[in-house]
């Protein structure tokens, strides 16, 4: 009777582990995913800015 109950324990203990772990890897998902999020948002403004400076740059190169 005592190998079937340490049984139930061990699968219960697993079971939270895997819980634990499942959570921790949600959680940095969704922080990686906030980062690719504000990645993408800087890439957007450099690439803006770029052309932006771009424009001007021939607008004075013709003026000359």
């Amino acid at each position: 009777m005592v190998w079937p109950m340490i049984a139930v324990a061990a699968g219960f203990v697993g079971l939270v582990v895997l819980g634990v772990l499942a959570v921790r890897v949600f959680l940095e998902a969704q922080r990686l995913g906030r980062q690719v999020s504000d990645s993408a948002r800087r890439i957007s403004r450099a690439a803006e800015d770029l052309e932006r400076a771009t424009v001007s740059a021939a607008r004075a190169a013709d003026s000359l």
